[in-house]
């Protein structure tokens, strides 16, 4: 442990920065625990105040450099000003820091921070814990969530059985066994390297069970990626060269069950669309015998309503309705207290209405799809809204937003665990890509270059049946975790409570 503190300050930021090299595009998944270890050996015997410090250090680089995306969708394509970008940039990685700090804190100040439990059960449980709240609290930001870094991972095993979140806590475990071992090297080497071998031995035996069975036989999809760029993508000139580029990629692509096109493909809503133009599609269609699913905005019939949808052409035609709209991106949230930012970010289409809770899944090439637009793939318990029923899970997504930054491959590492949760093949159609398909076990079976205009045919396999996460959802693991903390809790009580009886 660092003498000075200072220096372990300096430390706690350094470990921060470490995280997001655990996740794609960077994929170093055992900095997941490495990480989260120096971080637990920093708030050893720190006071209250210093770990809450040390908390807000970590996430300050944590967040800093794995969310810098931020800037980009700010500055460069929502036209903020880059002084004005930065400073909020700055106030939102400071709020999020305020997990982790308020995690050190709480973990000082009410827990003794030298048992062996402490590390072993309450750090790790907290942990999960905080991500679970990060993942709801003000509509949600489960970014850089441990358990994503796992995907391909032996503890990404645990992901059909308990979700991202108890995979998050297996890893915050093993971060807690290395930091215990710090503090007592020769007990770590009799009795927590075995138990760190059995716990990763356990996940990727049970990434080794099959809860799920194909659902028919394997269909031919092609994902189309306009790599429209999206200074370019609303202005009416360009319309007619979009919805061609469009259309003559369905129609050149090789034999298909199924094409899927972007979020908002279309630079126009869909009550503004040639009806010849569609007829066309319809065509593709009839002739290739092949549905397609395609991105669009959406207005209602007075026009005082927008959505985010995706619209399919089949033989049973259908539109899903984007629920969990992101803030400032789709709506304002809060838009007397935060105009300023609002009339700063002219982003197009920028006050959508939420679909319904509740939405028939659509259905196209012979199988229920369940759809989510954008970053609702980040969320597993939406997601699994559409199952058992679903067969196949597609995402569109408009990720020009990002720019070349680590955001999409971020969102596709989120995607592979929604997978593994699933036990769903992924569909995934990205404007400027990567678009990539998905097995249900999380693997990238294809995958689009970045930043060019690709039709990406491959072949996926329906499944059917339920993971044990589908079944009961975040429910089981937040329970378990509650009852940790509440059991640590009443240890610590009763403690105090000897402890001042001996005075």
């Amino acid at each position: 442990m660092l003498r000075q503190p200072a220096a372990a300050d300096a430390a706690a930021l350094a470990a921060g920065l470490l995280l997001p090299l655990a996740f794609s595009p960077f994929d170093l998944f055992p900095l997941a625990v490495v990480s989260p270890a120096l971080l637990f050996v920093l708030w050893t015997d720190a006071a209250p105040g210093r770990a809450a410090w040390r908390g807000f250090l970590y996430g300050f680089g944590m967040f800093g450099l794995g969310v810098s995306w931020v800037y980009v969708s700010m500055h460069l394509y929502g036209n903020m000003p880059a002084p004005l970008a930065a400073l909020a940039v700055l106030l939102f990685v400071a709020g999020l820091s305020l997990y982790p700090a308020l995690f050190g804190w709480v973990q000082a100040r009410f827990f003794a921070t030298r048992e062996i439990h402490h590390a072993l059960v309450l750090l790790p449980s907290l942990w999960a814990l905080f991500e679970w709240t990060r993942g709801w609290f003000l509509t949600g930001f489960p970014w850089l969530n441990l358990g994503y870094s796992q995907a391909g991972a032996p503890l990404g095993g645990y992901a059909p059985w308990l979700g991202v979140y108890g995979v998050s806590f297996t890893c915050a475990l093993s971060a807690g066994l290395l930091a215990w071992g710090a503090r007592e090297p020769k007990k770590f080497l009799r009795l927590g390297l075995p138990l760190l071998v059995v716990v990763w031995l356990l996940g990727w035996l049970a990434g080794r069970v099959e809860w799920v069975r194909p659902a028919g036989d394997p269909l031919q999809v092609t994902l189309i990626q306009g790599n429209v760029p999206l200074e370019a993508k609303w202005r009416p000139e360009n319309r007619a060269a979009i919805m061609n580029r469009y259309m003559a990629l369905s129609a050149g692509a090789p034999r298909s069950d199924l094409i899927v096109w972007p979020e908002s493909a279309l630079p126009l809503s869909l009550d503004e669309i040639d009806s010849a133009y569609l007829d066309g599609l319809r065509r593709i269609g009839q002739s290739a015998r092949v549905d397609i699913l395609f991105g669009v905005v959406e207005r209602d019939k007075d026009r005082r309503h927008y959505y985010n949808s995706v619209a399919s052409i089949s033989p049973q035609p259908g539109i899903y309705r984007k629920r969990h709209l992101v803030p400032f991106g789709e709506y304002p949230p809060l838009e007397p207290v935060f105009s300023w930012l609002m009339r700063n970010l002219r982003i197009p289409m920028s006050d959508f209405s939420a679909g319904l809770p509740d939405q028939p899944l659509l259905f196209a090439a012979g199988q229920k799809i369940g759809v989510s637009v954008c970053y609702e793939d980040a969320f597993g318990e939406e997601v699994i809204r559409a199952l058992p029923d679903a067969t196949l899970l597609v995402n569109v997504s408009e990720d020009a937003w990002f720019g070349d930054s680590l955001a999409p491959h971020q969102r596709i590492q989120m995607a592979r665990v929604r997978a593994i949760e699933a036990g769903r093949p992924l569909l995934r159609a990205a404007n400027t890509g990567p678009s990539v398909a998905i097995d249900h076990h999380g693997r990238v079976t294809a995958r689009a270059p970045q930043f060019q205009v690709y039709a990406l045919t491959t072949s996926v396999q329906p499944m059917q049946g339920a993971t044990p996460y589908v079944r009961s959802g975040n429910y089981p693991i937040v329970l378990l975790l509650s009852v940790l903390v509440a059991v640590e809790a009443w240890i610590g009580t009763r403690r105090a409570r000897k402890s001042a009886g001996n005075r």
